[in-house]
């Protein structure tokens, strides 16, 4: 069984970050781990705190997985501040993990910031540089390049600017723009597009964190690239078709819809 590692925050609603990272391992055929950078106390309605772990615990937790277990594949999510990056990469460069997705989480749904302002820097300099794939979205593009992105030229124009930051891969999500649900692949070379029809539901907490653990899964399991992008976006775009409403504000995507229990948890 492949083995695939999460760098992230934890989700106390379970819909997001580390917990959302390892369901979708498990979905998907994998062997999940764990490293964990923050612990938020967090719902359906939004994120109520956030508690940073040390930098050097955050590289003992790495330690403790590759001096023993090793990974296929890595990714990274909520990684807070410069401190914590710095560490992160660190150790990506002393155990040479080739296969590094980047999600460059900065803002929560609910609007609470992820990353700390002065933590932007170290995230272009030292991991997205070492990176495989990165996946940010529309509001972390326009971020990262200053550029107000309002259509598919854009995203293409952003998609360059980020490559030029070292990245082997960039991914720029195009779910916020109006039709399609259109996703944008560039290598340095050309462009792919990944498009799915929009589905109209509120219920989309953890879709970025499970898209980029979906890539990382099947990365691991052998797949180059656009084909572990494609098989991502289908196992994404089923988890929020087939979503469901806990709580009483963005529910999650349901990460094992391809699952199916009875009432008595057994497996039809």
């Amino acid at each position: 069984m492949k083995r695939v590692l999460t760098i992230a925050g934890s989700d106390s609603g379970g819909g997001a970050g580390i917990q959302a990272d390892l369901k979708t391992f498990s979905a998907l055929g994998t062997y999940g781990m764990s490293v964990i950078t923050a612990v938020t106390a967090q719902n359906t309605m939004g994120v109520l705190g956030v508690r940073e772990l040390e930098p050097g615990f955050v590289g003992l937790q790495l330690d403790a997985i590759f001096q023993d277990i090793g990974a296929d594949a890595a990714k990274t999510g909520m990684v807070a501040n410069a401190g914590i990056i710095r560490a992160v990469a660190a150790k990506v460069r002393e155990y040479r993990v080739a296969n590094l997705v980047v999600d460059p989480v900065m803002v929560a749904k609910s609007g609470a910031h992820l990353l700390a302002p002065e933590a932007r820097e170290a995230l272009i300099e030292q991991l997205m540089p070492i990176a495989c794939v990165v996946t940010p979205n529309l509001m972390e593009a326009e971020t990262l390049t200053g550029i107000r992105i309002e259509s598919l030229a854009e995203m293409k124009l952003a998609a360059r600017r980020i490559r030029e930051m070292g990245s082997r891969h960039v991914l720029v999500k195009g779910g916020h723009l109006p039709g399609d649900a259109t996703d944008l692949l560039f290598d340095g070379r050309e462009f792919r597009l990944y498009r799915s029809a929009r589905i109209e539901t509120r219920h989309t907490h953890g879709t970025g964190c499970t898209f980029s653990a979906a890539i990382a899964a099947w990365l691991a399991r052998g797949l180059p690239v656009p084909e572990a992008v494609e098989r991502a976006k289908g196992y994404i775009t089923a988890a929020i078709e087939k979503a469901f409403p806990i709580g009483r504000g963005v529910g999650p995507v349901n990460h094992f819809y391809n699952f199916n229990f009875n009432e008595r948890g057994k497996e039809e």
